[in-house]
């Protein structure tokens, strides 16, 4: 079985995460979803736990970090193209994010952005299949 990965991440407003979130394309598990939680499904193996800062404070005893004023993670997602990575970030403005730089290229790696809702930076990139293959 391969190893699974839970983001757990604190939201001021579930139902405004999820239409955000819908957005942008994803959907979520309705077995793991409640007034207080969602699991939002990213692939096979990757799932973001969208929890209302109620539900996030019973995991935890440090106070929740303002994610609009510092950064307590970068979430990193591959995408299959720059153009991929283009439309994501459009997707992300659009539904009501921003993006906070612009485009990174570095030849065999292309990224850009956003950050959400609750002020969560999400990257996006795209590396070159040779570059992903060396080693």
């Amino acid at each position: 079985m391969a190893t699974k990965i839970f983001v757990n991440l604190p939201v001021k407003d579930l139902n405004r995460s999820v239409e955000f979130f819908t957005k942008l394309g994803f959907s979520f598990n309705a077995q793991f979803t409640d007034e207080t939680a969602t699991s939002m499904i990213v692939s096979d193996d990757i799932f973001v736990m969208l929890l209302t800062h109620e539900k996030f404070k019973t995991f935890t005893p440090k106070e929740i970090c303002d994610a609009t004023k510092s950064t307590e993670v970068l979430v990193c997602l591959s995408s299959q193209s720059r153009e991929e990575v283009d439309e994501m970030v459009r997707k992300a403005v659009t539904a009501g994010g921003t993006t906070y730089n612009e485009p990174q290229d570095h030849g065999f790696m292309y990224g850009h952005g956003f950050s959400d809702l609750d002020g969560h930076i999400w990257e996006i990139i795209y590396m070159e299949p040779s570059a992903i293959n060396q080693g």
